[in-house]
């Protein structure tokens, strides 16, 4: 088939056309792609390429309540609702913004700069059946879909740095614009033809940069701007529930599937070793942590098993399109030890990254890129179709300037995505009512509590044991005598108890209740101070 030409014949220097279904000649209302009412707009699509992007488009949506499920695990249970609605809340306000003006600032075709697009697809405008930014094989109206679940799963990720401790309405105007600001330039950088990091050759199969950068990075941003949790309130601290987060760790896997083989977008053999790719380095990065772990208490952590997992997940999303099967292998391993000991970073600069999305999500997504430089090959770029015989490849083919390419890419990245998520931040704190942090009396009470007012429990029940231990507070009546109180919360017979035990006892002590499970403990004082925060290498927990 000879190469296309005219209007629609997007000028991609890593496409030869092999692949193309059909030449893309619209005969009417070319500015909007095609007008449906005079000409079948379906024809230069191939059917089985579509429904495949749709349906990985669905897998990806899927992480969102995966991520909910997996920080809700790993926090406290006063604060496990607080977790999901994060998570959810974040992928409404992104649907908005992506509609709004996020597709078009990051891939309109017309932008005159390599940083970020125009508003030339503002609201979607002019975005039906021309051939997708991304690859001749899908319309872009397809591809738009598929590109606004990408920034709601890294916006999603982000949420974790809100733990137990931020307000949600400032985090959601947080979201809004850092997918302005933040996640639409580093997309249009090395997505768009007219980015400065496309042209300059860096290799990003599925969001290294964008995604994976973009979260690790603005998560540490958020959190430092946000501070650390109460140290008194960590007291044997561990995670609530490990059964949601291995139920999240699979949601998130499964949809990581259509995440990284939906980014060869058609139904192809890149797709295939994509996904290939994955299991791979998930399954190697996984197995990698919980041998590290063991080595320390001599026990297999079903954390540690999940923390491997998404580790190798989110290397694998720059890297699983570009090199073969053995060096994902590889890619699995690397990942596992050096992720396991980027969760480590966080007390030296001492920023309560809480659920370690820098380690996991950063640290693993410059892993990835790395690989590329050095094992991309033009032998798995070609199974598309499409780009059949481009030598797009590194070290493995050759091209060793790919390496200070891929280097100085995770640099400008992130550099960028720290310093304006900071500043993002710093910015909505500073507006009156947008505080990015409850009071510590809510921190005390719980997040469920304090901004949703519903719980992911029965939390009358679950909360007794915890409020017999509600710190006194000691001060002055209103007659001016000295008198001890505590902070009160819950049903007023729970309340009237705690103030007999007071009165007879001199401290509170809980109404007789059955005797507490293991996952009932973690907000019992401990008989001795004992570290505030405890790592997910050193005993399977999250600090």
């Amino acid at each position: 088939m000879s190469a296309p030409t005219g209007r629609y014949a997007p000028d991609y220097a890593s496409y030869n056309w092999t692949g193309a279904p059909a030449n893309f000649t619209f005969t009417t209302n070319s500015d909007l792609g095609g007008d449906s009412r005079i000409e079948n707009l379906n024809k230069w699509f191939q059917a089985g390429d579509q429904a495949y992007i749709i349906v990985a488009s669905a897998m990806v949506m899927v992480m969102i309540p995966g991520l909910g499920f997996l920080y809700s695990g790993l926090a406290r249970r006063k604060s496990a609702l607080s977790m999901i609605w994060a998570c959810m809340g974040s992928m409404s306000v992104v649907t908005f913004q992506w509609y709004f003006w996020g597709y078009s600032l990051a891939f309109s075709p017309t932008a005159t700069n390599g940083f970020i697009g125009n508003l030339s697809n503002f609201g979607l405008m002019k975005t039906l059946a021309a051939p997708s930014p991304g690859s001749p094989l899908i319309p872009g109206l397809l591809y738009a879909l598929n590109q606004m679940q990408f920034c709601a799963v890294t916006a999603a990720i982000i949420m974790g740095s809100v733990a137990e401790r931020g307000r949600l309405l400032p985090a959601m105007v947080f979201t809004f614009f850092w997918a302005t600001l933040v996640y639409c330039p580093l997309v249009c950088w090395v997505w768009n033809v007219n980015g400065w990091a496309y042209k300059w050759g860096v290799l990003d199969f599925a969001g290294g940069g964008p995604v994976e950068i973009g979260s690790g990075l603005s998560a540490l941003a958020y959190s430092m701007v946000l501070g650390r949790r109460q140290e008194r309130m960590m007291l044997n601290f561990r995670p609530h529930n490990v059964s949601l987060i291995l139920l999240g760790t699979i949601f998130l896997w499964f949809g990581w599937l259509g995440f990284n083989g939906g980014s060869a977008f058609g139904a192809n053999l890149r797709a295939v070793i994509a996904t290939w790719n994955t299991c791979l380095t998930a399954s190697f990065a996984a197995m990698t942590w919980v041998l590290l772990d063991w080595r320390l208490a001599r026990k297999l952590s079903m954390v540690g098993w999940c923390s491997g997992t998404i580790s190798g997940l989110v290397a694998a999303t720059p890297a699983s399109g570009f090199i073969p099967p053995w060096a994902s292998v590889i890619l699995g391993i690397v990942t596992g030890v050096v992720a396991n000991y980027s969760t480590k970073i966080k007390y030296w600069i001492r920023i309560d990254d809480s659920m370690d999305i820098f380690a996991e999500h950063g640290v693993a997504g410059i892993v990835g890129l790395l690989f590329n430089a050095l094992f991309a090959s033009d032998a798995i770029v070609g199974l598309d179709g499409v780009n059949t015989g481009t030598g797009v490849g590194g070290w493995l083919i050759g091209n060793y300037k790919l390496l200070y390419i891929q280097i100085a890419y995770i640099f400008a990245a992130s550099a960028y995505t720290f310093v304006v998520s900071a500043l993002i931040a710093y910015g909505i704190n500073a507006i009156p009512g947008l505080k990015l942090r409850a009071s510590e009396q809510a921190e005390f009470l719980g997040m469920d509590d304090d901004q949703l007012g519903e719980f992911a429990y029965d939390y009358v029940e679950v909360r007794r044991d915890y409020l017999a231990w509600a710190p006194q507070i000691h001060g002055q009546n209103q007659e001016g005598q000295d008198e001890s109180s505590v902070h009160l919360h819950g049903t007023n017979e729970h309340s009237e108890t705690i103030k007999s035990s007071i009165a007879m006892n001199g401290r509170p002590v809980s109404a007789p209740t059955p005797a507490r499970s293991d996952s009932q403990r973690d907000e019992s004082p401990p008989s001795a101070p004992q570290p505030a925060i405890v790592s997910h290498s050193e005993k399977g927990e999250v600090g």
